[in-house]
């Protein structure tokens, strides 16, 4: 499989379709050339994919794992080969390719593993006025998910609602970015390849269109991984049809640093998750407040971490170029915004942003206001505030509109702190660990978006609860007939009051 091949289940002749072009953005190089899906095609995916989803549902958690699988298998067999195309479609180094392959293989692993036991028919209790019943509940799939993924990390993000969907008995029609069509196509061909059922992975490309023809298009959910301003609109037009949606947004996650921290460790998680993937990462580390005790010491750690800090086209860069053109003059405002209003850059500034790369910038001074600490940058840069309590350092971390992770430094109440944050994810001396673990559900509040992928919560996402009462024999005091008489009341009425009168002991 090339990064020129296009899907292999198209409406219309390839010659009739408008195509595009994926860019190196590290060269301008034409990585691939695409198709536009227009509404005709992408109806006709979401159709393919409703057959395949009856198909896929009949076979039960027991027939669906070992075709998983068999992915999870070819995924890692033929790494080298999607992480190379990663690397040519975001610019990103090998190494950070490979890494998010890693993890995304890691969450198909635990979804297909967890499905049956979080989503299978199980008794529940009726309780003791309905104890003639017994009670099950059980989660069954939605249909068909349409997945509208990010460019930043196109294996990883969108494999945390693929994966998931799937296992859960659910097919997909997947969106990938325009930047990132070939990661998207491969997917989807790879899905092909290793579980033998037609239309189970279907991919669409092109633009802001062919996304919104998506959300039209009669799928049972869209899991949408983008900007807050674009989830509105998916929200919106989702409406029209009450389609449910799931929506991971932006963040401006905070670091804070307590004045027990270990700073090396604080430091390099700072640095790290600021600026690995070029700080194009929604839960990377975008404002650090750190504890007036060791500000200093902790701010000189960061400056010779973020100074050695590479970026570039070579094996030995850190980091890659900015993937999405269009970001780099976000970058370059938030910067200047910050320096003209008394902020002050320690490494970087003014002329760290060039035409393709954005190399990092430490900024302290910077007024809370700023859009450097208020809207989300996606650049490798970091604004360090001091503080003069853990106190403080809260109340400004959750003077955002976002809330999508953080992360915690301190050896004496890092839980504590953590529990405080209003943000769907915390970290405690580490950094975007939270990520990394299959069973812990991944998503924000406000601006960030809501519902989760991931763990379990992540499963049922994916799936409808299903609630059945059956009556095992007749109740004594049948309440549900227009034959019940004052007795039957009376006799309720003396019930409740055994049951629920009685205010509890102190």
């Amino acid at each position: 499989m090339t990064a020129t091949e296009t899907s292999p289940t198209t409406a219309e002749p390839e010659g009739e379709r408008p195509t595009f072009d994926s860019l190196d953005p590290a060269t301008g190089r034409v990585v691939g050339t695409h198709p536009v899906h227009g509404p005709d095609a992408v109806a006709a995916a979401v159709e393919r994919a409703r057959r395949a989803a009856q198909q896929w549902a009949d076979l039960g958690f027991d027939g669906r794992a070992p075709l998983l699988g068999t992915w999870r298998a070819l995924l890692v067999k033929r790494a080298d080969e999607l992480a190379a195309l990663v690397h040519d479609e975001t610019g990103k180094p090998l190494g950070d390719a490979h890494l998010e392959i890693v993890l995304a293989v890691d969450h198909l692993a635990w979804a297909t593993k967890h499905a049956s036991k979080v989503l299978k028919r199980r008794r529940v209790s009726p309780g003791l006025l309905m104890s003639n019943h017994a009670a099950t509940l059980e989660y069954l799939p939605l249909g068909v998910v349409g997945v509208i993924g990010p460019w930043n990390y196109p294996v990883f993000t969108p494999m945390g609602s693929i994966a998931y969907a799937l296992a859960a008995g659910n097919a997909v029609v997947f969106k990938p970015s325009e930047h990132t069509p070939g990661v998207g196509e491969w997917l989807a061909q790879s899905a092909a390849e290793a579980m033998g059922v037609p239309g189970l992975v279907e991919v669409v490309t092109g633009f802001g269109p062919t996304g919104a023809a998506l959300v039209g298009a009669g799928v049972d959910k869209i899991a949408f991984t983008g900007s807050t301003g674009t989830a509105k609109k998916i929200m919106a037009a989702a409406a029209e049809t009450l389609t449910p949606v799931l929506m991971e947004c932006g963040g401006k996650d905070a670091l804070l640093v307590d004045a027990d921290a270990d700073l090396d460790a604080a430091a390099d998680a700072a640095t790290w998750g600021g600026m690995s993937n070029a700080g194009q990462t929604c839960v990377g580390v975008e404002r650090v407040y750190v504890h007036g005790a060791v500000y200093d010491a902790f701010v000189d750690k960061v400056v010779a971490k973020a100074g050695k800090v590479t970026a570039g086209a070579d094996a030995d860069s850190d980091i890659g170029p900015i993937t999405m053109p269009s970001q780099l003059d976000v970058i370059r405002r938030h910067i200047a915004d910050a320096l003209d209003r008394g902020g002050r850059a320690l490494v970087g500034g003014r002329d760290a942003v060039d035409d393709r790369y954005a190399r990092p910038t430490v900024l302290v001074d910077v007024p809370e206001d700023s859009l450097a600490n208020t809207d989300e940058t996606f650049g490798p840069t970091l604004t360090i505030a001091k503080v003069a309590s853990m106190d403080e350092a809260v109340e400004k971390a959750n003077a955002s509109r976002y809330g999508l992770g953080a992360t915690v430094f301190s050896k004496g109440q890092g839980p504590e702190l953590a529990r405080r944050l209003r943000t769907g994810m915390t970290a405690v001396n580490s950094v975007i660990s939270f990520a990394g673990i299959p069973s812990l559900p991944f998503g924000g509040v406000g601006d960030s978006g809501f519902g989760r992928i991931h763990g379990a919560d992540g499963l049922r996402e994916f799936a409808r609860p299903k609630a059945v009462a059956r009556q095992r024999y007749a109740a004594p005091l049948s309440l549900t007939t227009f034959d019940r008489g004052p007795k039957v009341d009376k006799a309720v009425g003396t019930v409740l009051k055994l049951l629920h009168g009685r205010p509890p002991r102190k």
